[in-house]
């Protein structure tokens, strides 16, 4: 259990006082297995979604059918908000937590409203993050089912990666007809779970029956091109498309060798038949959430399926999605990658912040961050700045928001409100985490407000025709604030292997640190005078993109020296514990 403070405020505007409440703030977990869930049945009924378009998953999440999609696909599109944040800190921003507290907030104001969200990966949920099905009154539900295997599609994303692994390692024993060179194999295995000791191994080793020796790696499943390549794909006609334009490896002669030379696409695709579908479940105020896909944005390109997005665009007047991490990363690659891609036009965008966080940017150690401090609060919030300014050089407007949290002072309040409102965004705080839709309800107005009032003129930071290297300097020096990018020779001659191949049109996406704005995670506020490194760079061709390696950043993450998993746990009654 959590106490709380209760605020109280005295006649005298802006001045409060904090005492203990008498009562309790119950966990994460506490609040989800207490609430009270509708039959996804009735849930879906509310957006026209009859019995018969739904695959139930038990009584409380379901798959949508193709047969919704051709019975909505002819509606009008409503209105896209996107929510992402600043740099993530460890005192915490609350995107995800504010995503569904604003879709339960439009809700309450009487908007038809639905969420478009990402799964959860195994790894952050037992490595350091914990669970991420929101947080406190604004969650989606069932959140443990949510965080573990959910409806599988993890699972079978992961199983059509190591298919392919298997088929490719057993072409190169059977003969190796395709003549793949084993020091050029690209394609790597992948697990849904934080192991750093997967990232570079060997296979192969034993008797000649056991394969041919050679050096391999794992991925995480989020960052997997299986993951990316569902994720964009409209149909099962496109997924098959893109999963045989996935390059496995060079040939002698530098070739590349593809899945579909491998004969992998039918089965890959079968494993995948289901998890292409979309997946519905329901926030704690009984608002529809479709919950599908789930690239990391740090290593991948951070953004829920294209396919959950875009029905969930017509089966409401309001979508509320978020992309991962800041907006340097998630915001940048679903506004130069998906929307490019899909041909989505967000309308809005909100910005999430906390006070505690941005005194964190200037200086403050965590310990000290409950205490008020304006000077440092003006060195920090130059992070916050760099990323409205970068919102809105893709010409959407922008809504910033805090995450209210009980340390906060009026004075603090003040000083952000009217430094937002000074570079033209609108302005609220939430306190959804601890009030649910009606802690939103301020924000959600302000959102509605720009939806009516602000027209969005959204346009990707650069053009197809740009070559990789211009896509890369763009990106580092207009959304990282970079005086320029340096190159190690390795990563020169993946650049000019894959322009030679002809996917020098593809956008890119950047894996990066996302605790800062830089490539060095020690780097806070709004970093100058750096240069951004690429150690190595590939390409996704069946998602669609080239991937660049930057800093330190790994593609396999490893667990903490405490992992969450030390305190989970399940009851003799089957409850699970310590999930968040």
């Amino acid at each position: 259990m959590i106490r709380w403070w209760n605020l109280k405020h005295r006649e005298t505007p802006g001045v409060q006082e904090k005492e203990w409440e008498d009562t309790e703030m119950k966990t994460d977990i506490e609040i989800a297995q207490e609430a009270r869930m509708e039959p996804i049945k009735t849930v879906a009924a509310a957006y026209g979604i009859g019995e018969n378009e739904l695959e139930l998953y038990g009584n409380y999440k379901a798959k949508l059918t193709d047969e919704l999609w051709n019975k909505v696909k002819d509606n009008p599109d409503g209105r896209l908000v996107l929510v992402t944040a600043i740099n993530p800190t460890p005192a915490g921003e609350g995107k995800t937590t504010t995503s569904i507290g604003l879709a339960d907030a439009l809700s309450r104001l009487g908007k038809k409203t639905m969420l478009a969200l990402r799964e959860p990966s195994l790894g952050p949920c037992f490595g350091i993050k914990g669970g991420a099905a929101g947080g406190g009154y604004a969650q989606v539900v069932p959140m443990e089912d949510l965080n573990l295997h959910f409806t599988g599609d993890f699972h079978a994303i992961t199983s059509a990666n190591n298919l392919l692994s298997a088929l490719l390692d057993n072409h190169i024993q059977q003969g190796n007809s395709l003549q793949i060179d084993t020091r050029q194999v690209l394609w790597k295995r992948c697990m849904d779970m934080n192991d750093r000791a997967l990232r570079n191994i060997v296979v192969g080793l034993g008797a000649k029956a056991d394969g041919v020796v050679r050096e391999d790696h794992f991925v995480i499943t989020v960052a997997s091109e299986i993951m990316a390549i569902l994720c964009l794909a409209d149909d099962m006609e496109d997924l098959k498309e893109r999963l045989g334009k996935i390059i496995v490896a060079y040939n002698y002669a530098g070739e590349p060798v593809t899945a579909a030379q491998l004969n992998a696409v039918g089965a890959m695709a079968a494993l995948l038949k289901d998890a292409i579908k979309p997946n519905i479940i329901q926030t704690l105020e009984h608002t529809g959430a479709l919950v599908h896909g789930g690239p990391f944005a740090n290593i991948a390109h951070g953004c829920n399926s294209v396919r959950a997005t875009r029905t969930a665009l017509k089966l409401a007047d309001v979508v509320v999605t978020e992309a991962g991490f800041g907006a340097d990363l998630g915001a940048e690659k679903f506004l130069d990658i998906k929307c490019r891609k899909a041909g989505f036009k967000p309308d809005a965008v909100v910005l999430v912040a906390t006070v505690r966080a941005l005194k964190y940017n200037g200086g403050v150690p965590k310990a000290d961050l409950g205490t008020e401090n304006l000077e440092a609060l003006k060195k920090g919030i130059v992070n916050l700045e760099k990323h409205i300014e970068n919102i809105q050089k893709y010409g959407v407007p922008v809504v910033v928001t805090l995450n209210s949290f009980v340390s906060d002072t009026q004075a603090e309040y003040e000083f952000i409100r009217g430094f937002c409102e000074a570079r033209g965004c609108e302005f609220a705080l939430s306190e959804v985490w601890l009030k649910g839709g009606e802690g939103g309800e301020a924000l959600a107005q302000k959102v509605w407000e720009t939806l009516e009032n602000k027209e969005s003129h959204y346009h990707p930071i650069y053009p197809d025709e740009m070559s990789l290297k211009e896509k890369i300097h763009t990106i580092s020096s207009e959304i990282y604030g970079a005086d320029g990018v340096s190159y190690t020779p390795s990563a020169e001659r993946a650049l000019a292997q894959i322009e030679k191949l002809g996917f020098g049109h593809l956008p890119v996406c950047m894996a990066k640190t996302q605790y800062s704005l830089s490539d060095d995670q020690n780097k806070l506020g709004r970093p100058t005078g750096f240069t951004v490194s690429v150690r190595d760079v590939y390409v996704s061709a069946g998602a669609g993109f080239v991937v660049v390696l930057t800093g330190a950043i790994m593609t396999m993450p490893g667990l903490p020296k405490k992992p969450a998993a030390d305190g989970i746990d399940v009851n003799k009654e089957g409850m699970i514990t310590g999930l968040f």
